[in-house]
Protein backbone atom coordinates (compact mmCIF):
# COMPACT_ATOMS: atom_id res chain seq x y z
CA UNK A 1 0.00 0.00 0.00
CA UNK A 2 3.10 2.31 0.90
CA UNK A 3 4.32 1.76 -2.83
CA UNK A 4 0.80 2.16 -4.05
CA UNK A 5 0.61 5.90 -2.33
CA UNK A 6 4.12 6.45 -3.41
CA UNK A 7 3.71 5.97 -7.08
CA UNK A 8 0.29 7.74 -7.10
CA UNK A 9 2.21 11.01 -5.71
CA UNK A 10 5.53 10.51 -8.28
CA UNK A 11 2.89 10.13 -11.14
CA UNK A 12 0.98 13.19 -10.20
CA UNK A 13 4.19 15.35 -9.79
CA UNK A 14 5.25 14.20 -12.94
CA UNK A 15 8.32 12.54 -10.82
CA UNK A 16 10.57 9.81 -10.96
CA UNK A 17 10.33 6.56 -8.22
CA UNK A 18 12.65 4.51 -6.94
CA UNK A 19 12.45 1.22 -5.22
CA UNK A 20 14.98 0.82 -2.43
CA UNK A 21 15.38 -2.60 -0.97
CA UNK A 22 16.91 -1.49 2.67
CA UNK A 23 18.85 -5.15 3.02
CA UNK A 24 21.37 -4.16 5.66
CA UNK A 25 19.92 -6.85 8.65
CA UNK A 26 22.00 -9.91 7.14
CA UNK A 27 19.90 -12.28 9.72
CA UNK A 28 16.51 -10.92 8.46
CA UNK A 29 17.22 -10.00 4.78
CA UNK A 30 17.76 -12.85 2.25
CA UNK A 31 18.26 -12.77 -1.36
CA UNK A 32 14.51 -14.76 -1.73
CA UNK A 33 12.57 -12.41 -0.03
CA UNK A 34 13.80 -9.60 -2.07
CA UNK A 35 12.75 -11.23 -4.86
CA UNK A 36 9.36 -12.40 -3.25
CA UNK A 37 9.09 -7.98 -3.12
CA UNK A 38 10.01 -7.78 -6.75
CA UNK A 39 7.44 -10.34 -7.53
CA UNK A 40 4.64 -8.99 -5.55
CA UNK A 41 4.90 -5.49 -6.96
CA UNK A 42 4.95 -6.46 -10.54
CA UNK A 43 1.72 -8.86 -9.94
CA UNK A 44 -0.10 -5.66 -8.94
CA UNK A 45 1.13 -3.97 -11.78
CA UNK A 46 3.38 -1.39 -9.89
CA UNK A 47 6.07 0.02 -11.04
CA UNK A 48 9.86 2.23 -10.47
CA UNK A 49 11.80 4.38 -12.67
CA UNK A 50 15.08 4.02 -14.05
CA UNK A 51 17.88 4.85 -11.16
CA UNK A 52 19.90 7.86 -11.43
CA UNK A 53 23.36 5.98 -11.45
CA UNK A 54 22.45 3.35 -12.76
CA UNK A 55 21.33 4.07 -17.06
CA UNK A 56 18.97 1.64 -18.77
CA UNK A 57 18.33 -0.22 -15.51
CA UNK A 58 14.95 -0.52 -13.35
CA UNK A 59 16.69 -1.29 -10.02
CA UNK A 60 15.71 -1.97 -7.85
CA UNK A 61 18.61 -0.52 -5.38
CA UNK A 62 20.27 -3.05 -2.76
CA UNK A 63 21.61 -1.13 0.02
CA UNK A 64 24.18 -4.26 0.60
CA UNK A 65 25.55 -3.02 -2.17
CA UNK A 66 26.32 0.37 -1.32
CA UNK A 67 29.36 0.44 2.03
CA UNK A 68 31.66 2.29 0.11
CA UNK A 69 29.40 5.29 -0.06
CA UNK A 70 27.72 4.87 3.89
CA UNK A 71 31.73 4.79 5.00
CA UNK A 72 32.34 7.60 3.27
CA UNK A 73 29.51 9.43 4.72
CA UNK A 74 30.61 8.00 8.26
CA UNK A 75 33.76 10.10 7.55
CA UNK A 76 32.27 13.05 6.81
CA UNK A 77 29.98 12.99 9.94
CA UNK A 78 33.01 11.39 12.04
CA UNK A 79 35.37 14.88 10.48
CA UNK A 80 32.68 16.93 11.77
CA UNK A 81 32.77 15.79 15.31
CA UNK A 82 29.09 14.62 15.10
CA UNK A 83 29.47 11.35 16.40
CA UNK A 84 30.91 9.45 18.74
CA UNK A 85 32.61 6.09 19.46
CA UNK A 86 30.17 4.08 22.30
CA UNK A 87 31.60 0.53 23.16
CA UNK A 88 28.02 0.21 25.50
CA UNK A 89 26.10 -2.73 24.05
CA UNK A 90 22.33 -2.66 24.03
CA UNK A 91 22.25 -4.89 27.33
CA UNK A 92 24.90 -1.74 28.58
CA UNK A 93 22.46 1.07 28.06
CA UNK A 94 19.43 -1.19 29.48
CA UNK A 95 21.12 -2.07 32.64
CA UNK A 96 22.38 1.74 32.84
CA UNK A 97 20.73 2.81 36.67
CA UNK A 98 19.81 6.50 35.59
CA UNK A 99 18.93 5.62 31.71
CA UNK A 100 15.79 7.48 31.31
CA UNK A 101 13.11 6.49 29.24
CA UNK A 102 10.74 8.30 26.36
CA UNK A 103 6.58 8.57 26.71
CA UNK A 104 6.88 5.43 24.33
CA UNK A 105 8.66 3.27 26.24
CA UNK A 106 12.54 4.01 24.36
CA UNK A 107 15.33 3.84 26.12
CA UNK A 108 17.39 7.25 26.10
CA UNK A 109 21.16 6.82 26.10
CA UNK A 110 22.46 7.70 29.01
CA UNK A 111 25.87 9.71 27.98
CA UNK A 112 28.06 6.83 29.60
CA UNK A 113 30.69 7.18 26.72
CA UNK A 114 30.28 11.33 26.25
CA UNK A 115 34.19 12.06 27.20
CA UNK A 116 35.41 8.97 25.28
CA UNK A 117 37.87 9.72 22.57
CA UNK A 118 37.82 9.62 19.11
CA UNK A 119 41.36 7.56 18.88
CA UNK A 120 42.35 4.66 16.99
CA UNK A 121 45.11 2.91 14.97
CA UNK A 122 43.26 3.07 11.55
CA UNK A 123 40.07 3.73 10.19
CA UNK A 124 39.08 0.22 9.90
CA UNK A 125 39.52 0.39 14.08
CA UNK A 126 37.38 3.12 13.93
CA UNK A 127 34.40 1.40 12.08
CA UNK A 128 34.91 -1.77 14.13
CA UNK A 129 32.93 -0.24 17.08
CA UNK A 130 29.27 1.56 18.04
CA UNK A 131 29.27 4.88 17.01
CA UNK A 132 26.61 7.24 18.25
CA UNK A 133 25.34 10.78 16.75
CA UNK A 134 25.82 13.67 19.68
CA UNK A 135 22.11 15.44 19.54
CA UNK A 136 21.35 18.86 20.80
CA UNK A 137 19.88 18.50 23.85
CA UNK A 138 16.63 19.80 24.30
CA UNK A 139 16.17 21.42 21.22
CA UNK A 140 12.74 20.81 19.27
CA UNK A 141 13.44 19.15 15.99
CA UNK A 142 9.94 20.20 13.71
CA UNK A 143 8.94 19.61 10.35
CA UNK A 144 5.79 19.57 8.27
CA UNK A 145 4.68 15.86 6.98
CA UNK A 146 2.53 15.43 3.56
CA UNK A 147 -0.08 13.66 5.58
CA UNK A 148 0.18 14.02 9.27
CA UNK A 149 0.76 17.94 8.91
CA UNK A 150 3.19 19.63 12.15
CA UNK A 151 5.31 17.13 14.02
CA UNK A 152 7.69 17.62 16.65
CA UNK A 153 10.21 16.18 19.00
CA UNK A 154 12.77 16.99 21.50
CA UNK A 155 15.92 15.51 21.40
CA UNK A 156 16.76 14.28 24.88
CA UNK A 157 12.90 13.97 25.67
CA UNK A 158 11.63 11.81 22.80
CA UNK A 159 14.73 9.72 22.04
CA UNK A 160 18.24 9.96 22.78
CA UNK A 161 22.14 9.26 21.07
CA UNK A 162 21.06 7.01 18.19
CA UNK A 163 23.26 4.58 16.63
CA UNK A 164 24.65 5.71 13.15
CA UNK A 165 27.47 2.62 12.71
CA UNK A 166 27.10 -0.65 14.48
CA UNK A 167 30.60 -2.59 15.41
CA UNK A 168 29.64 -5.28 13.23
CA UNK A 169 30.69 -2.61 9.73
CA UNK A 170 26.99 -1.71 9.19
CA UNK A 171 25.55 1.25 8.97
CA UNK A 172 22.40 1.85 10.82
CA UNK A 173 19.40 2.56 9.40
CA UNK A 174 19.09 6.20 10.17
CA UNK A 175 23.07 6.80 8.26
CA UNK A 176 21.99 4.43 5.67
CA UNK A 177 18.42 6.09 4.48
CA UNK A 178 20.09 10.01 4.86
CA UNK A 179 22.92 8.78 2.47
CA UNK A 180 21.49 7.03 -0.17
CA UNK A 181 18.18 10.26 -0.03
CA UNK A 182 21.42 12.04 -0.79
CA UNK A 183 23.20 10.25 -3.37
CA UNK A 184 19.76 9.75 -5.15
CA UNK A 185 18.65 13.57 -5.18
CA UNK A 186 15.62 12.25 -3.21
CA UNK A 187 13.21 14.64 -2.99
CA UNK A 188 10.50 13.35 -1.36
CA UNK A 189 10.41 9.89 1.15
CA UNK A 190 6.83 7.78 1.20
CA UNK A 191 7.27 5.31 4.18
CA UNK A 192 4.50 4.62 7.16
CA UNK A 193 3.89 6.86 9.95
CA UNK A 194 5.49 4.20 12.52
CA UNK A 195 8.74 6.28 11.13
CA UNK A 196 7.64 9.49 12.04
CA UNK A 197 10.34 9.85 14.72
CA UNK A 198 13.15 8.78 12.83
CA UNK A 199 12.65 12.13 10.45
CA UNK A 200 13.51 13.84 13.22
CA UNK A 201 16.65 11.77 13.56
CA UNK A 202 17.23 11.67 9.86
CA UNK A 203 17.16 15.73 9.81
CA UNK A 204 19.68 16.13 11.98
CA UNK A 205 21.60 14.17 10.00
CA UNK A 206 21.22 16.31 7.07
CA UNK A 207 22.18 19.17 8.86
CA UNK A 208 24.90 17.81 9.89
CA UNK A 209 26.59 16.66 6.66
CA UNK A 210 25.15 20.15 5.44
CA UNK A 211 22.50 18.71 2.88
CA UNK A 212 19.26 20.03 2.35
CA UNK A 213 16.44 17.21 3.71
CA UNK A 214 13.54 15.76 1.06
CA UNK A 215 9.89 16.69 2.13
CA UNK A 216 8.41 13.05 4.12
CA UNK A 217 4.81 11.77 3.55
CA UNK A 218 3.87 9.27 6.06
CA UNK A 219 1.14 6.74 5.52
CA UNK A 220 -1.18 5.34 7.94
CA UNK A 221 -0.71 1.99 8.78
CA UNK A 222 -2.91 -0.72 7.70
CA UNK A 223 -4.75 -2.77 10.44
CA UNK A 224 -5.94 -5.83 10.73
CA UNK A 225 -9.89 -6.23 12.28
CA UNK A 226 -8.32 -5.78 15.84
CA UNK A 227 -7.27 -2.72 15.13
CA UNK A 228 -3.67 -3.48 15.23
CA UNK A 229 -0.78 -2.97 12.47
CA UNK A 230 -0.13 -5.97 10.21
CA UNK A 231 3.17 -8.22 11.03
CA UNK A 232 3.45 -11.64 10.88
CA UNK A 233 3.80 -11.70 14.63
CA UNK A 234 0.32 -11.49 14.31
CA UNK A 235 -0.13 -14.36 11.83
CA UNK A 236 -0.84 -11.03 9.69
CA UNK A 237 -1.62 -12.30 6.06
CA UNK A 238 0.81 -11.00 3.26
CA UNK A 239 0.20 -9.89 -0.35
CA UNK A 240 1.40 -13.20 -1.32
CA UNK A 241 -0.92 -15.14 0.82
CA UNK A 242 -4.14 -13.42 -0.28
CA UNK A 243 -2.47 -14.00 -3.74
CA UNK A 244 -2.28 -17.34 -2.98
CA UNK A 245 -5.95 -17.42 -1.70
CA UNK A 246 -7.20 -16.07 -5.31
CA UNK A 247 -7.43 -12.57 -4.61
CA UNK A 248 -7.21 -10.41 -6.95
CA UNK A 249 -5.55 -7.36 -7.74
CA UNK A 250 -8.79 -5.15 -7.69
CA UNK A 251 -9.94 -6.32 -4.41
CA UNK A 252 -6.51 -6.23 -2.98
CA UNK A 253 -5.62 -2.53 -4.43
CA UNK A 254 -9.16 -1.15 -3.22
CA UNK A 255 -9.01 -3.00 0.24
CA UNK A 256 -5.29 -0.88 0.65
CA UNK A 257 -7.12 2.32 0.21
CA UNK A 258 -7.99 4.13 3.42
Amino acid sequence: RTFLVAQERARKAQGRLLLRVEDLDRDRCKPEYSQALVEDLRWAGLDWDEGPDRPGSLGPYFQSERLDWFRRVWRRLREAKAIFPCLCSRKDVLAAAQAPHAEDGEVIYPGTCWGREDSFDSEEDALAVNWRFRIPQGESIEFIDGNRGPQSFVAGRDFGDFLVWRKDGIPSYELAVVADDIAMGITEVTRGEDLLMSTARQLLLYRALGEDAPDFYHCELVKDADGRRLAKRHASLGLRELRGRGISIDEALESARI
